[in-house]
């Protein structure tokens, strides 16, 4: 005949091995929910700087004809060291304006690597790389702190206007590095403001870059030539 332990009549001592089992799966199961609760109000790492929201609306925004003139991508590219071969990172792609122009440069015997967090980014990329005939674009869907690009394999990165979105560069650029080749340059390209209005104050970046192992190398403002936009080049500080 089977105990009942909830039975008044019950005696108690019997039923001591089955109510300390049954406290012990209690106890386990609050401490369970207990780790499960700490972990849904556990805050992420902290923004390094305010940041703007990521941009995910229409991507053909950015392909008006004054855009090349204004921001000059061959110049761009050309002063970090791109030619016929190189490997191109192009971090915050969008719907590949720039990739398109570093895959001109950089020609079969290249790749652009066209990474966003926007999937529909990386469907406009991948469909405008089969319609413009340039397989050597690769399109990449990153993470917002890891852009996901093969180990030493990138002579160039371009962060265009994209940087003032990045809400933790120290952990980007801690998964970037491993990406880059001995040598590897890092341009960014944005414009003055308090990081929430789509900009980010050139000396914020400086100083995060230089955080994050990497020293400036040189500076030019012809990008857009308004007297906000800036063009920053970097290498890693040690100089592998």
């Amino acid at each position: 005949m089977r105990t009942n332990c909830f039975d008044s009549n019950t005696n108690l001592v019997a039923c001591f091995p089955m109510l300390q089992r049954f406290g012990f799966l209690i106890a386990s199961l609050l401490g369970i929910s207990s780790v499960f609760v700490q972990a849904q109000a556990s805050p992420g790492p902290v923004p390094s700087h305010p940041t703007s929201t990521p941009y995910s609306g229409d991507l053909s925004i950015f392909e008006y004809p004054e855009r090349d003139a204004r921001l000059q991508p061959q110049r761009i590219l050309s002063l970090l060291g791109v030619r016929a071969g190189s490997s191109v990172a192009d971090i915050g792609a969008g719907g590949g304006w720039l990739a398109v122009r570093a895959a001109e440069r950089v020609g079969s015997d290249g790749v652009v690597f066209a990474e966003d967090i926007n999937p529909e980014a990386i469907k406009a990329i991948r469909y405008r790389s089969e319609r413009e005939h340039l397989p050597q674009v690769r399109a990449v869907l990153g993470l917002p702190d890891d852009p996901k690009l093969p180990p030493h394999s990138i002579d160039a990165v371009v962060i265009l206007k994209t940087y003032h979105e990045i809400a933790h560069p120290k952990l980007l650029l801690h998964n970037l590095i491993p990406a880059l080749k001995p040598g590897a340059k890092l341009g960014i390209i944005d414009r003055n403001g308090n990081g929430a209005n789509h900009g980010l104050d050139e000396a914020i970046v400086v100083r995060e870059l230089k955080d994050a192992g990497f020293r400036q190398v040189a500076r030019y403002d012809f990008t857009k030539a308004d007297g906000e936009d800036y063009f920053l080049i970097f290498e890693q500080s040690d100089g592998t």
